[in-house]
């Protein structure tokens, strides 16, 4: 699926060394796309884009989404077709010790990036990666909509919400019917669980580092309840709301459709664990490890406790939805964190571990789509 939009598609990713950039870097080269990646650094050590060796595969640039006229210059240069911004500073505690670097970063580095989109008429698609946090959080029971009111008690969410103002501002502005800007989105997604995440003050990732020791897992506010969901769900939708940007841009319409619309990518409303649940669940992947002891983190700064998403706008419009179970979910990342483990202790896994892993990625990634065909879910046709 996706391969006649994006094969021998020029894309520009942003942010496609973290977490969910490589997983898209991936997938986008098994579709066929010529790749150039923008990231400040290689977030963390381990990392799922060293772990795959992407470097090797794209045209990798290290760039920070606060130099507008560095963005600018490399997306002149590459001249894409589509743009995913992926890059922010994702992370709500680190949003307290730094707010400058988090407002800077993922407002105005939006801001940057739609005024390079504004001066690179090639591209012609656009999807601006944003946040389930950016909604204002008020414990609702029921998922949050498009519309609902955005805003942010954290530094990082607060930042995510005026990333939305922004781009809605430059959509209507400067987008809009009569100008030549590409087709362009917000989309909005929430807590994502995977293999290759290493990222600080995460479960996964500690439960991965923990288990694979044998050693305690320090769990931060164990009752919290997150819309939990494989990497590849949101990012399914992501890369289908570009291949209709596309097909909109390229049936010349300059009106209605998807373009400037928001959208939620979350799983199915019967999906709903607490953190605790889900290092429980993990944890039965590591079975010499089911005995480590727990430790409950004090949080010091305010988190929320219960956020979750409504998709019928996706549904509705994009013939979207979540494919996997959370036993699903928990299974694909268990699978590839073991086995990168597993390879990191036996290096006679393959002559190239990176390989291995990048093979592996990719068999998660077909095995992902096979489930959502046999499930006959539209957007898989």
């Amino acid at each position: 699926m996706f391969d006649k939009q994006y094969g021998g598609r020029r894309v520009f990713i942003t942010g496609h060394t973290g977490f969910k950039g490589f997983w898209l870097t991936a997938w986008l080269l098994e579709l066929g796309a010529e790749i150039v990646g923008w990231s400040l650094d290689i977030p963390t050590n381990p990392s799922g884009f060293q772990a795959l060796g992407l470097e090797k595969r794209i045209t990798h640039l290290q760039g920070d989404m606060r130099d507008r006229d560095g963005l600018t210059a490399a997306l002149n240069k590459f001249q894409p077709e589509v743009v995913f911004n992926l890059a922010a500073q994702a992370l709500v505690r680190k949003s307290y010790a730094d707010p400058v670097q988090t407002f800077s970063t993922n407002a105005i580095g939006t801001m940057n990036m739609l005024e390079a989109v504004r001066a690179t008429p090639s591209v012609k698609a656009l999807v601006l990666i944003t946040s389930d946090k950016c909604y204002r959080n008020d414990e609702w029971l029921f998922g949050y909509r498009e519309t609902d009111h955005l805003g942010g008690k954290d530094p990082y969410s607060a930042s995510k919400a005026c990333a939305e103002i922004i781009a809605q501002a430059y959509f209507h502005s400067f987008f809009g019917p009569g100008t030549k800007g590409p087709r362009a989105v917000t989309v909005r997604a929430g807590n994502v669980i995977g293999g290759g995440d290493w990222a600080e003050d995460r479960i996964v990732p500690d439960c991965a580092r923990a288990f694979a020791k044998g050693k305690a897992v320090q769990i931060r506010n164990p009752e919290a309840t997150r819309p939990w969901q494989h990497v590849l769900e949101p990012l399914s939708g992501y890369l289908r709301l570009g291949a209709c940007l596309l097909r909109e841009k390229s049936a010349g319409n300059d009106t209605g459709g998807l373009h400037m619309e928001s959208f939620n990518f979350g799983p199915p409303a019967e999906v709903k664990a607490s953190v605790g649940d889900l290092a429980n669940a993990l944890e039965e992947y590591w079975p010499h490890f089911s005995m480590a002891a727990r430790t409950t983190d004090v949080l010091e700064k305010k988190e929320s406790t219960l956020l979750k998403l409504c998709c019928d706008k996706a549904l509705a419009l994009l013939d979207w939805k979540a494919t996997l179970s959370f036993a699903e979910t928990v299974r694909f990342t268990a699978q590839w964190y073991r086995s990168y483990y597993q390879s990191m202790e036996n290096d006679k896994t393959t002559a190239d571990p990176t390989q291995y892993m990048y093979s592996l990625t990719l068999d998660q990634i077909r095995d992902y789509c096979q489930l959502a065909k046999d499930r006959t879910l539209a957007w898989t046709r």
